[in-house]
């Protein structure tokens, strides 16, 4: 069906989701950074306290984030902070841009497929969510290493770097160029499906929300444009049922692990 032949609805319907060919790339990757940025800036004293606990074995969480705010202040549950930020850049706009590549891709590809268009779009979702995971995680996980290995320092028995390019030195003098990819093949393997359902639910729910709604629906025929609220409640709503889903594979890796330590 050519877009001029489609019913208004399945034109607001469409109005809701991002295309690749018609997506504004530099506002894109601009906002998609800061947002980041700003969670991992939220989120990063949590990995600190979570590194230390796991290299240290000793001490709850909140203990071991009173020890480290006694001893390095502030700065203390920021280190390695800079490094993440900084480096995490170039990954963002990869990872943003193979997600959205791969989908589009993926969508042109299902269209020559008789299947509703909920599955489509998960699908879509899905593969587009593995790919860019498995391509950000050739970036991300030396960046990870690095940034673990300043979190570290003053613990006994770490090696002391003087900034991420020293550490990346020491990494790859102590333990090769792999030395930088430790940890690779796990990441990718527990990551992997776990953000391709994620991704998948999100774009399968997303679009059966708005049906409900009565956007797209040909019996409702509402025609016009979903307002801003609209679409942010709904595609929080599609998260919350993405990040729920997606639990399923998380959790007993997350259990898996603790019982091996």
């Amino acid at each position: 069906m050519e877009a001029e032949d489609a019913p208004a609805s399945e034109l607001a319907l469409a109005d809701t989701n991002i295309h690749w060919d018609r997506l504004d790339k530099t506002r894109f990757h601009v906002i998609g950074a800061v947002l980041l940025t700003a969670q991992q800036a939220l989120l990063h004293p949590t990995a600190v306290v979570k590194t230390r606990m796991q290299v240290a074995e000793a001490g709850r969480g909140f203990s071991v984030f009173k020890s480290i705010l006694r001893s390095d202040g502030i700065a203390g549950i920021y280190r390695g902070f800079g490094t993440s930020a900084i480096g995490s850049l170039p990954g963002r706009a990869l990872a943003l841009t193979s997600l959205e590549v791969s989908k589009d891709v993926t969508l042109k590809y299902l269209e020559k497929f008789d299947m509703p268009e909920a599955t489509r779009l998960g699908i879509a979702n899905g593969v587009a969510g593995m790919v860019s995971n498995l391509v950000s995680c050739g970036y991300y996980v030396p960046l990870y290493v690095v940034r673990q290995r300043l979190m570290v320092q003053g613990l006994p028995g770490t090696t002391v770097c003087y900034g991420p390019f020293d550490a990346i030195y020491k990494v790859i003098k102590s333990e090769g160029f792999r030395g930088l990819y430790r940890g690779f093949g796990l990441t990718a393997l527990t990551q992997s499906p776990s953000t391709a359902l994620c991704w998948g639910v999100y774009g399968a729910s997303q679009h059966l929300i708005w049906r409900g709604l009565g956007y797209g629906d040909e019996l409702t025929s509402k025609v016009e444009k979903p307002s801003h609220v609209e679409m942010i409640a709904v595609q929080s709503a599609a998260g919350m049922v993405a990040g729920a889903c997606s639990s399923v594979i998380t959790t007993p890796v997350d259990l898996s692990r603790r019982d091996s330590r």
